[in-house]
């Protein structure tokens, strides 16, 4: 796994040598000012955790794999059902009733056939997470639910990988980076779960969309030294009015993840 670099602000991994193929495939993408081969081949050499691979984890998956991230791990529990295709862009019609993650690595790998793809039918728990998190040098929250995103953000801080923190509800949207010992963790800014979370809301598929291509170029920024990553701030985009907000956050010294006490 990679190092991240507080100097540098980056993550420091293996950068394996790109094939004849693979500059073909990013040529258009290493013409990005200050990115270059040398940020190719530290995506190639990244790996991602991404919980759940639904409207806005999908979103994250898929365009990591179309950048050229070398591993991503899927966490995702469950069948497909009708009601999951007006937004989970990795699925199809024809899986109804079978795996979810299975349907996404599928995509995934045929969409990218060099990338290596750790499909695990489970969601996050207490179980499996410090095994998912120590996989990866970036982990990507995309879960529903705050116990999960709870459970993320503690092991995350723990091991001190970096986390994008991606939400949606309806026409609203917002998204953070969180780095261990230098930014915010997900407990400074939500003590509490927000009293009307809930498992179903109401979604766009462009909503998680947006939101997760957001969320995958934050991913890329922190893998590679990139432009400037959000940390210690949290972008909110209301679509409705098309209104985007960038706020800043702080860290908590009474936090029980990333606190001093």
């Amino acid at each position: 796994m990679g190092k991240w670099s507080v100097r540098k602000g980056e993550l420091m991994q293996n950068t394996p040598a790109l094939t004849d193929i693979e500059r073909q495939v990013y040529e258009w993408q290493m013409w990005v000012t200050g990115f270059g081969e040398a940020g190719q081949r530290r995506l190639k050499g990244a790996s991602v955790l991404i919980s759940r691979c639904g409207g806005v984890g999908g979103a994250v998956a898929l365009e990591l794999a179309a950048a050229g991230v070398g591993k991503i791990i899927l966490a995702h529990a469950g069948k497909l059902k009708p009601s999951d295709l007006n937004r989970q862009i990795l699925m199809s019609h024809d899986r109804l009733g079978r795996s979810r993650v299975e349907c996404a690595a599928q995509r995934l790998r045929a969409l990218n056939p060099r990338l290596e793809v750790v499909a695990v039918a489970e969601n996050v728990s207490q179980t499996n997470v410090a095994q998912l998190v120590g996989q990866a040098d970036v982990v990507a929250d995309c879960a529903p639910l705050f116990e999960e995103r709870f459970l993320l953000n503690r092991e995350a801080v723990r091991q001190g990988k970096p986390m994008v923190e991606c939400a949606m509800y309806e026409l609203e949207a917002q998204i953070t980076s969180i780095v261990p010992g230098r930014t915010p963790c997900l407990a400074c800014v939500y003590p509490e779960p927000p009293a009307d979370w809930r498992r179903e809301f109401p979604v766009f598929g462009a909503v998680s969309g947006m939101v997760g291509c957001l969320g995958a170029m934050e991913v890329i920024k922190l893998l590679t030294g990139l432009g400037e990553p959000l940390r210690s701030r949290l972008l909110t985009c209301d679509l409705r009015t098309m209104a985007f907000r960038s706020v800043k956050t702080r860290r908590q010294s009474d936090c029980p993840v990333c606190g001093n006490g």
